[in-house]
């Protein structure tokens, strides 16, 4: 299997200011994702811009819809066809196909459709064929919406064990202050030790795009914590993509920390959708949070239970605080995890290869 990257193309790079598609870019980004196919890179893409394309579309014919939550599915519906076949069209000319993919939150939350969808995306990039992959606005629901599309690339490329996220925006990449300032710069490398999320989002702006810094920030990293570098960077440079797979510096990186298992990045993608949750006493939550070595989670250290979940369902740990720790995957229901909680020597409810905890 060659090197895979996940490109997540945002609207503001995608459009003219009046809403048109900016067809320069896409050739341009079109170009640069066909030299890396010839490459051996496996690439699929996150293409934000239905709703865009579709503004102009259908003028007098949303005169008629009164409803804005409908006149957005109309413009989502008629735009992805336009967008699509914008690709199409533009990939034909490289000698490329591509296939469309479209996706709601509710397609993570379970392992069955997880896998399923998984395949499927496999199967496209074996195959040569580039994915398209966007949010399913037409049907999508609030409560089970994607933050926006860096929050599905970021899935994505666990999902598919991706080597680069390369995230394109309007922007450079991640200031250490105010743009505006002559004094801020570019950060190159993001640090942990060195760069705080909250410090740089107060000092910053966020003309990062309609998720903010503050989303992109924490999805880079997250992205980077489960085994996948991430780059932020332009998507106006007409050598972006070359440049961030090649020898030149752009962006801001985000090195990739440790190696994830895919059942942990799994677990990573429904974190806050579980079904239920444990809470745990201080002794679990240190030995939990403890790198050092691998550990269950036992009855012995869960405070409380809370329902309904069954085996095999996805629970939420909290402390006593209530602070959410994690997650994984339960090995039996919620009223034998009840009867156990408190007691030693029993089976452990989450076993380590299905534990997933937050940073």
């Amino acid at each position: 299997m060659g090197q895979r990257i996940v490109v997540k193309i945002g609207s503001q790079v995608l459009c003219e200011p009046q809403g048109s598609l900016n067809r320069g870019i896409l050739r341009g980004l079109v170009r640069q994702i066909s030299e890396l196919s010839a490459a051996g890179w496996q690439i699929l893409l996150v293409s934000s811009g239905a709703v865009a394309a579709g503004s102009g579309i259908a003028d007098r014919q949303l005169q008629r819809i009164s409803d804005p939550v409908a006149r957005k599915q109309v413009m989502a519906a008629t735009g992805q066809v336009r967008l699509m076949e914008t690709y199409r069209s533009l990939f034909a000319e490289q000698g490329l196909t591509v296939a469309q993919v479209l996706t709601s939150k509710s397609d993570f939350q379970t392992r069955r459709h997880y896998l399923n969808m998984r395949g499927c995306i496999d199967a496209l990039l074996t195959a040569g064929i580039i994915p398209i992959v966007n949010e399913n606005d037409v049907v999508a629901i609030t409560e089970l919406m994607f933050t926006d599309n860096d929050e599905l690339a970021g899935l994505l490329a666990g999902m598919v064990g991706a080597d680069l996220l390369c995230m394109l925006s309007t922007v450079p990449g991640v200031f250490d202050g105010d743009p505006e300032d002559p004094g801020t710069e570019c950060i190159r490398t993001w640090d942990d030790e060195r760069h705080q999320i909250e410090e740089i989002v107060l000092r910053g702006t966020s003309a990062l795009g309609r998720g903010g810094m503050h989303s992109k920030l924490a999805i880079a990293r997250k992205t980077a914590r489960l085994g996948t570098e991430v780059v932020i960077a332009d998507g106006s440079d007409p050598d972006i993509l070359v440049k961030v797979t090649g020898a030149q510096h752009a962006g801001t990186h985000f090195p990739a920390v440790g190696e994830a298992s895919p059942a942990k990045r799994w677990l990573a993608s429904v974190d806050d959708h579980a079904t239920g949750y444990v809470t745990v006493n201080d002794g679990a939550e240190t030995a939990l949070l403890d790198r050092s070595r691998l550990t269950s989670l036992l009855p012995v250290g869960i405070e409380s239970v809370g329902g309904p979940f069954g085996r095999g369902d996805v629970i939420q740990i909290r402390n006593e605080s209530g602070l959410v720790l994690g997650c994984g995957r339960a090995r039996y229901g919620h009223e034998e995890a009840d009867t156990l909680k408190g007691r030693r020597g029993q089976k452990a409810l989450i076993h380590y290869d299905y534990l997933y905890l937050e940073d």
